[in-house]
């Protein structure tokens, strides 16, 4: 029987194919999908975001447990939606528009998905008019980053075209990049800021508590 403690540990260390053969193999002993993804690979990047946070691992760290992570979500992504009875929170991220960087944004997205959330990837270079959509298609929370501090204005333009669009009551907007502040985050009405990715997943976490 897979220990799904072992298979967290093995998030954590960011050993990809052992996480992959373990969820397989947790599957094929029938154990229940949200049970592997709760314990095994959530716990998993629970653990990686506190260490990042405390300064025990560093970003080279954060990336490799994300893609073990994936790795382990892919085998489950066909079994969980077939299991009507998840609940999950929907969020939208992308860097916005005029910028083309996408590192940072990729490991948010990994790190929310490895919390359990349903992460639509936008990409980069997102118009108002995709984040829009976005909150229309049933988003609930809106994320947006900008590596570069002149997109940053993209941000408050996308927010006021949220709201010109009568939808700002419909999801959460979180904003970061390394330009970004809370002030600025104050200043365009963002809900909140986050100055990291694991630092994001509790902000979305308290979203909805």
């Amino acid at each position: 029987m897979i220990n799904l403690t072992k298979m967290s540990e093995k998030v954590v260390v960011g050993d990809a194919e052992k996480v992959e053969e373990m969820v397989k193999q947790a599957l094929d002993e029938g154990m229940d999908a949200i049970t592997i993804l709760n314990e095994g690979l959530v716990k998993g990047m629970d653990v990686i975001g506190e260490k990042f946070k405390n300064y025990e691992v560093y970003l080279p760290g954060l990336i490799v447990a994300a893609r073990a992570m994936k790795a382990g979500l892919s085998v489950l992504k066909p079994v969980l939606a077939n299991t009507k009875d998840r609940k999950s929170v929907k969020i939208a991220i992308g860097t916005v528009q005029g910028d083309t960087h996408d590192i940072g944004k990729n490991i948010v997205a990994a790190m929310l998905e490895g919390a359990g959330f349903e992460v639509v990837d936008l990409g980069y270079d997102v118009s108002s008019q995709d984040f829009i959509s976005a909150i229309k298609d049933g988003v609930q929370v809106v994320g947006m980053s900008a590596l570069v501090t002149t997109n940053m204005l993209s941000m408050k333009e996308t927010i006021e075209a949220i709201i010109e669009a009568g939808l700002r009551d419909k999801a959460k907007i979180i904003i970061g990049g390394a330009p970004v502040t809370q002030e600025y985050a104050d200043k365009i009405g963002a809900d909140a800021y986050a100055e990291d990715a694991a630092i994001a997943v509790d902000v979305v976490r308290d979203f909805f508590k």
